[in-house]
């Protein structure tokens, strides 16, 4: 009768089993933060990204320093339509983006009488405003946008430099539809 090899292991060997798994756990960590990260980014570039709001042009609606979400899946498919609030890169550099609601869409005629805005002849409904009065800015009006161009405009009528300043804005600087307020978490809500 043979007796069973029965090694017993030593502390050599133990300190070998320690440092590989420590190695294991290490590369494998290393790889989850990666991966981790790397999922942030193409959702923050593909998906939904936050943006804080940097100045007061669309109070009450947004105040300044809220935390909004902007979805960047839709306008992959489709073009930004008359009443989505938007999110923009400046054109002037002054901000990295804006936030601003699409008042007309390429082809539109834009237009401001007597304080209230007009779009291809008929006066907007805009509830929004809270009863200011939108005043024309530096663009020469009216202004029939080419194809690729939204009219874009502040709730805040009084304080807000959009398009009746800047212009137009090209499709391509819109960055993605705001569709809700994320902080403080007193302003939680959906935006319309």
């Amino acid at each position: 009768m043979t007796e069973p090899n029965m090694s017993v292991p030593t502390s050599e060997s133990t300190q070998e089993d320690s440092g590989t798994h420590f190695g294991r756990w290490l590369l494998e960590t290393a790889i989850m933060i990666a991966l981790a990260f790397l999922l942030a980014q193409g959702i923050k570039t593909f998906v939904i990204q936050p943006f804080v709001i940097p100045t007061g042009s669309m109070e009450p609606t947004i105040m300044t320093n809220d935390r909004v979400l902007a979805e960047k899946v839709s306008f992959r498919f489709r073009e930004a339509r008359v009443g989505e609030i938007v999110v923009f890169d400046d054109p002037t550099g002054r901000h990295p983006q804006l936030i601003k609601r699409v008042i007309a869409t390429g082809g539109q005629t834009v237009d401001i009488r007597d304080g209230a805005v007009v779009v291809d002849g008929e006066p907007v409904s805009e509830p929004y405003v809270h009863g200011k009065v939108s005043d024309p800015g530096t663009v020469p009006l009216p202004l029939t946008l080419a194809d690729d161009q939204v009219w874009l405009m502040g709730d805040n009528r009084p304080n807000s430099g959009d398009s009746r300043f800047m212009g137009p804005i090209n499709e391509s600087l819109v960055r993605g539809r705001a569709f809700s307020i994320y902080w403080p978490i007193a302003r939680i809500s959906a935006l319309r």
